[in-house]
């Protein structure tokens, strides 16, 4: 059996900057939850999809702001996206899909829960998601990333293929070389292939000595490297927290809670009607009373 584990939040942003844009008759954007519906009934579809579970940042701030003010925020999300997120909850519920809703965590750390809770009872968990952070997840071919979009596969060696790290180096990878998309900064000076080089011998920033002749692999400008490093050490641990996953979200949910076992007709037939949805009334093809 094989866990699948959605990225709500990616998915809707997905939709939104890609599938068509629908409006209905009361002016509600609502073509991005078209979109997230219809691709998870074609998931769904899938017989090898039996166990499935999906996250959203319903609140977009987490406990990261409250300990760094310039963490990512909804600033610059379209108004017309944020009103989508608790319409596409109700929607992928409709469908029968277990969905947390995520306020004071973040969808990726509920991912990374359920990823390390299920994973000792599955084949295989498949976090179906392209973001860098849950790289940290991976474990063999075990836990695995999936870009749907790009029908692409992420195993342990496929992190070290794209960031040159072990996925436990993953936050420190992060801390040093930056994320604009959670507004971290990075260290200055450290890029992703010095730090690439550096994480393989030294996987963790303690590891890292701050003395440049220590250091045993043959970088440019270590000196530069250090000082960066040593001046900036106490926020790059700062940075390391923030880009680790958390792993003890409290999902109330058993595995057999997300095995999938068909769309209840009556809400999802209430769903479409209530926003229009009548091309997607009749796509399920396992139903429940």
């Amino acid at each position: 059996m094989n866990l699948h584990l959605l990225d709500g939040t990616y998915e809707l942003f997905r939709n939104y900057h890609g599938a068509p844009k629908r409006v209905t008759a009361d002016g509600t954007e609502i073509g991005a939850v078209q979109g997230l519906v219809a691709s998870t009934l074609s998931l769904l579809h899938d017989g090898g999809v039996t166990h499935l579970g999906a996250a959203f940042d319903t609140v977009i701030r987490s406990f990261r702001n409250d300990l760094f003010p310039g963490y990512k925020t909804e600033a610059g999300v379209p108004a017309d996206l944020l009103a989508q997120f608790p319409i596409a909850e109700e929607g992928l519920e409709a469908l029968g899909v277990v969905v947390w809703r995520m306020e004071t965590y973040e969808a990726d750390d509920a991912l990374a829960t359920a990823a390390a809770r299920f994973a000792p009872q599955a084949e295989q968990v498949v976090l179906m998601s392209p973001d860098k952070d849950l790289a940290q997840c991976v474990r063999g071919r075990h836990v695995v990333g999936y870009n749907r979009q790009k029908g692409a596969f992420l195993d342990e060696a496929g992190v070290w293929e794209k960031f040159g790290v072990a996925p436990e180096s993953i936050p420190d990878y992060l801390a040093l070389v930056g994320d604009s998309a959670d507004g971290l900064p990075g260290v200055r000076g450290w890029g992703a292939k010095t730090t690439a080089a550096v994480l393989a011998v030294y996987p963790h920033l303690e590891d890292i000595p701050l003395e440049a002749s220590l250091w045993k692999p043959a970088v440019r400008g270590v000196d530069r490297l250090v000082e960066a490093l040593r001046a900036s050490l106490s926020e790059a641990l700062v940075y390391r927290f923030l880009a680790t996953l958390r792993r003890d979200v409290p999902l109330q949910e058993d595995l057999a809670d997300l095995e999938w076992s068909g769309v209840p007709r009556q809400q999802f037939l209430a769903f479409c009607e209530r926003w229009g949805f009548g091309a997607l009334r009749e796509r399920p093809r396992r139903w429940r009373e």
